[in-house]
């Protein structure tokens, strides 16, 4: 989880603190030297020794689950790679050609920065800003609307 204030921050860094000065004696004393018997001790003995000792109970009822309304999580959860569009209106992104189709927002985006995404299933998408230009299957090329609907099925 990403610290976003120097509170949080500190600790952060302070349960690593934790960890780094209480693992390595707790792994010399049981004599563990091996990364497999490492595994099974932090999953057996330490994350439950080290639980019981630090964990707080909230002081609030209910869960701090809060549901996604708003997006594609396809879209959020892929890699992302910034790319310049060539005065073809292409990207060139490992080894394929991806063409801008036109659009009623721009006549070309020539020498704009896009944002090639690459999602879990091999899929690939061109974004400018927040709007997708345009969507691709694993080989480049371009993937209808209606097309993406069927294979979302």
């Amino acid at each position: 989880m990403a610290a976003y204030s120097p509170a949080a921050r500190g600790r952060s860094e302070r349960a690593f603190q934790t960890h780094q000065g209480r693992l390595p004696q707790e792994l010399a004393r049981a004599g563990i030297t091996d990364m497999n018997s490492t595994n099974v001790y932090l999953e057996q003995v330490y994350r439950s020794a080290h639980n019981r000792e630090f964990a707080v109970a909230s002081t609030l009822e209910g869960s701090a689950y809060v549901p996604f309304i708003h997006g594609y999580l396809p879209d959020l959860l892929c890699k992302q790679h910034d790319r310049r569009v060539d005065n073809d209106n292409c990207v060139r992104f490992e080894g394929l050609t991806l063409q801008i189709p036109a659009d009623e927002h721009r006549y070309h985006y020539v020498r704009t920065t896009v944002r090639v995404h690459r999602h879990v299933d091999g899929t690939l998408a061109l974004f400018h800003g927040p709007r997708k230009l345009a969507g691709f299957d694993a080989r480049g090329h371009t993937v209808t609307k209606k097309e993406v609907t069927r294979l979302a099925a």
